[in-house]
């Protein structure tokens, strides 16, 4: 049989998160590598957030041995609930990365009975028909995160997942330099290697400065502090509790509800609380407190902290208010994509008086592999090809460069976009014909029922709004029993513009009557007339597209009429 082996990125390549690889074996076996999700882009109007296309999945249903987790982040378990309410198949991860990955299964109504999952060690080794999978250490934002590998007889597949290289961590966060090393001094076919950061080619600040930074400010700073982070980046989190116990300050939580990643890694060890008082219980405690001890801290997932901070300075929290001489420090920066949201919260936060300061601005931070990391990675794992993922394509470029800068043939080097087939035999490597990969949004319960054709008009109706039209007809006596009558959304104010709405109610009994008076009468042809010539009209007028609403009712007036005389006759 002719042996070789197919990796297909589904999601996490040229894009931000969303990351799931299936790497196929022999045309028998798929392993599939994390089962994440990633947060909606600004035109996503009203979708939560995107996961991978399954179709591929689902057509070769049969032939999935596991999934495979790298760690308890969303970019690598979010889609994980859609993914089993389908498949029924096995989950490895650490133990807190199974942990996080149970508890947003629970919570999902077609996967809640799920409970196939599988803790394993950064040693542990498992044995398929067409493949070994190990793992590896790695150093991340969240404990328990590792990078893995897959033998196969043509050499292994290496997954790093999110990763950098840092000394200063401390040891339950620590790469497995070691661990690494070995899997390098066999044969590797293919690395996929973590390109998020691969731009930066500056001198990151190792998380030691970070806590350094954090205690000074929490020591300095002779009011309260108002800090946000992301709820799973838990070293940061980390950092903060340390700093805090360390300078005399109590934390209080602006939100419960987003506080589950850190509520679990302290149920399991993998966050300390070095003060046994250190968290505020309740607000009547909070307001006992002086201003200098206290630390007010919302965890969250991206855009939940913009949202909360401005209700915060706008005064609309119930339980916390932005208050002249408070200090936001954002602990973690916010998304590219949220520049302007920010932008719009800082001047609010500052209109009360208080003052913004970043991590981000004064130390260079990263979660990720820096250019020199890749390169280090790279050299350790010693892989025949080279293929950057988990991240936008100018980063994938940035990745492939700094491979080229160390001697990587670029003719081993492929940057794949989703759906690529990337097929390795005893020949070399070539691309192989690709295969369904879009985006599937969730909104709400609904899932891949959000496509181009409804965000087109969402977003329409965020800028042009929706026009209404309302007629009634006797199709058999060829008339409009009503005047039509029409509103709008959004779109214009109706009391400042009563002439135009005059005019489009015209425009509308025209199309009707014109239809009426067609031997070939239609349904469906009227309603697209009414929307075209209403279309064409107002947009003559202002220069705007509203979605067009036509509503036809019918009514039979000689039947109205006859039933009324009968019920006469019978009184």
């Amino acid at each position: 049989m002719k042996k070789n082996v197919k990796v297909i990125p589904l999601g996490g390549v040229r894009e931000e998160g969303k990351d799931l690889f299936a790497v196929e074996i022999n045309g028998s076996s798929i392993f599939i590598l994390d089962c994440g999700s990633k947060f909606p882009l600004d035109e996503m109007l009203g979708v939560d957030y995107v996961i991978p296309d399954f179709t591929y999945l689902q057509e070769n249903a049969d032939k999935i041995v596991g999934v495979f987790l790298t760690s308890g982040q969303l970019d690598s378990i979010g889609s994980l609930p859609y993914f089993l309410s389908e498949f029924d198949v096995p989950v490895f991860g650490t133990e807190l990365t199974i942990k996080l990955a149970e508890k947003l299964v629970a919570k999902h109504k077609k996967a809640k009975k799920f409970h196939d999952f599988h803790v394993i060690s950064d040693s542990s080794e498992i044995v398929f028909d067409d493949g070994t999978v190990s793992f590896f250490g790695v150093t991340h934002s969240i404990p328990d995160a590792v990078g893995i590998a897959i033998q196969t007889s043509l050499g292994s597949i290496v997954y790093t997942g999110d990763f950098k290289f840092d000394q200063t961590v401390p040891a339950e966060y620590q790469a497995d330099y070691a661990a690494i090393a070995a899997v390098g001094k066999h044969k590797v076919l293919a690395l996929l290697c973590d390109s998020r950061n691969a731009e930066d080619q500056g001198t990151v600040a190792e998380e030691q400065k970070v806590r350094d930074y954090l205690v000074d400010v929490f020591d300095f700073q002779a009011s309260r502090i108002i800090v946000t982070c992301l709820a799973d980046h838990l070293l940061r989190l980390q950092e903060i509790i340390d700093a805090a116990a360390a300078t005399d300050r109590r934390i209080f939580f602006a939100n419960d509800k987003s506080k589950a990643i850190l509520d679990t890694a302290l149920e399991l060890g993998k966050v300390s609380n070095p003060e046994p008082h250190l968290f505020v219980k309740s607000e009547k405690e909070l307001n006992q407190l002086d201003p200098e001890q206290v630390i007010v801290l919302h965890i969250g997932q991206p855009g939940e902290a913009m949202r909360s901070l401005e209700d915060m300075a706008s005064q609309r929290n119930p339980r916390v208010q932005i208050q002249s001489g408070d200090l936001v420090l954002l602990a973690t920066d916010p998304f590219r994509s949220m520049d302007n949201e920010w932008a719009k919260t800082r001047d609010l936060i500052y209109q009360d008086d208080a003052t913004v300061a970043s991590i981000g601005e004064n130390l260079n931070l990263a979660s990720d592999a820096t250019r020199s990391d890749i390169q280090m990675m790279t050299s350790l794992i010693h892989p025949k090809y080279f293929i950057p993922v988990q991240g936008e394509y100018h980063q994938l470029q940035a990745a492939a460069d700094a491979v080229f800068a160390t001697g990587f043939p670029a003719d081993r080097v492929l940057m794949p976009a989703k759906g690529d087939v990337i097929e390795f035999d005893e020949k070399g490597m070539q691309l192989a014909q690709a295969v369904s990969a879009s985006d599937t949004m969730i909104d709400g319960i609904g899932v891949g029922d959000i496509g181009n054709i409804v965000l087109r008009d969402r977003s329409v109706l965020s800028q042009d709004g929706v026009f209404i039209a309302v007629v009634t007809i006797d199709r058999k006596k060829k008339l409009i029993v009503e005047k039509p009558k029409v509103t709008s959304r959004g779109f214009i104010y109706a009391q400042s513009n009563q002439a135009l709405l005059n005019e489009a109610a015209d425009v509308v009994e025209k199309t009707v009557r014109s239809n009426l008076d067609n031997k070939e009468f239609d349904w469906g042809f009227l309603k697209q007339d009414v929307r075209e010539k209403l279309s064409s009209f107002l947009y003559k007028k202002t220069d705007r597209r509203p979605v067009i609403l036509p509503v036809i009712m019918e009514v039979n007036q000689h039947h109205r009429r006859s039933k009324n005389a009968k019920n006469k006759k019978k009184k």
